[in-house]
C-alpha cells in the first residue's frame, strides 16, 4: 500500500519582517480641488473665521475698493486662469487645479505659516498681495520655480514650476499668531496635502513650519518613505536639529530646508536678505533633483 500524498503547505512571508505602507491614490485635479474645497469651507476655528470676516468687512484705507476674499485661504499648486469654474460650487473659485487628469505630486512643498491679513486674506491666493509674497515670489522666480517675480491676484497669470505652496494655518490669525490648537485643527489639511504632493523637499518657512513638519513625521514616519515595503524597526529616529535658516535635515527619503519667513519684520531688519533667500532656494532647488545624494554641510 503506497503511503498518502502529502499536500506540500503553502509558504508566506513572516510578518515579522515587512510592513505595507500604505500610498495616497492618485487623483489628479480632482483630488487637489476637492481638498481645496474642504479648507475653504472649513469652520473648526471660530476665532480665526471671525477675524477673517472682521478684517474683510473692516478693510484696509488702501483696499478698501477691493473684494475681501475673507475666509481660510486654499492651497496653491498650479497655473492660475484654467480651472472649471463651474465645477465645484461654493468654493469653486479657490480650487486652482487645471482640469483634466494631472500627476498630484511636487518636487517642492512650501509650508508658510499663515495668510496675511490684508493680502492672501484679502485675494484668497497664498503669499498674494502684500510684501512677503513680493520677496518669495521674486526668489522663486530667479530660481526657477515660479514663472514671474510678481503675485498681485488671483488672475495675475502667474505659474507655478513642479511646487506647492501650503500653511500651517489657513486662516489669517490676530497678531500673525494662531493659537496651539488653531494649528492642530489645521494639522489634517497639512497632512493630506503633503501626501498629494509627495515632495522630495520641503521648505519650512519659519520655526512653526518646521515644528510642524518635524512633528507629523514624529508621529507618521511612515509617511516619509517612498518604498512600498519597510523593514520593522527600519524607520528613521526622529531628528533632532533645531529650526535654522539654511538648516538641512532628512525626513525619511525627503529632505526638509528651513529659511526665516519672509516677513515685514524680518526683512526690514535684514534678519532676511534676498541674497539668503536666494541661496535657500538654490539648496532646494539641487536637493529636489530625483535621486539626489546632495550632502549639505547643514544636514542633521
Amino acid at each position: 500500500m503506497s503511503p498518502a500524498k502529502r499536500t506540500p503547505t503553502k509558504r508566506t512571508p513572516t510578518k515579522q519582517t515587512t510592513k505595507t505602507t500604505k500610498q495616497p491614490a492618485a487623483g489628479g485635479a480632482d483630488a487637489w480641488a476637492e481638498l481645496n474645497d474642504e479648507i475653504v469651507a472649513c469652520e473648526r476655528c471660530p476665532r480665526l473665521i471671525a477675524h477673517c470676516q472682521q478684517v474683510a468687512a473692516e478693510k484696509r484705507r488702501a483696499y478698501e475698493d477691493h473684494d475681501y476674499w475673507g475666509r481660510p485661504v486654499p492651497n496653491l499648486f498650479a497655473p492660475i486662469g484654467s480651472v472649471d469654474q463651474s465645477s465645484h460650487s461654493g468654493a469653486s473659485k479657490a480650487s486652482f487645479a487645471p482640469t483634466g487628469t494631472i500627476e498630484t505630486s511636487r518636487s517642492v512643498l512650501i509650508v508658510g505659516l499663515a495668510p496675511g491679513a490684508h493680502g492672501a486674506n484679502r485675494t484668497g491666493r497664498m503669499f498674494t498681495g502684500d510684501r512677503s509674497g513680493d520677496w518669495l515670489f521674486r526668489a522663486l522666480q530667479r530660481g526657477g520655480l515660479a514663472s514671474q517675480a510678481t503675485s498681485v491676484d488671483r488672475n495675475d497669470g502667474l505659474t507655478l514650476i513642479d511646487l506647492a505652496i501650503t500653511a500651517v494655518c489657513h486662516c489669517a490669525p490676530p497678531d500673525n499668531k494662531p493659537l496651539p490648537e488653531e494649528v492642530q485643527n489645521c494639522r489634517e489639511y497639512l497632512v493630506r496635502t503633503f501626501e498629494l504632493c509627495q515632495p522630495n523637499v520641503i521648505l519650512a518657512l519659519g520655526k512653526i513650519a518646521w515644528d510642524a513638519m518635524t512633528n507629523f513625521y514624529r508621529h507618521q514616519p511612515e509617511a516619509f518613505l517612498r518604498t512600498s515595503t519597510v523593514a520593522f524597526g527600519q524607520a528613521p529616529s526622529t531628528p533632532k536639529a533645531v529650526f535654522g535658516h539654511g538648516r538641512v535635515v532628512r525626513l525619511g527619503d525627503r529632505w526638509m530646508v528651513g529659511s526665516y519667513h519672509p516677513s515685514q519684520q524680518n526683512t526690514f531688519t535684514k534678519r532676511l536678505t534676498e541674497a539668503m533667500l536666494d541661496a535657500v532656494i538654490a539648496q532646494v532647488r539641487e536637493l529636489a533633483e530625483p535621486n539626489s545624494v546632495s550632502k549639505s554641510q547643514n544636514a542633521h
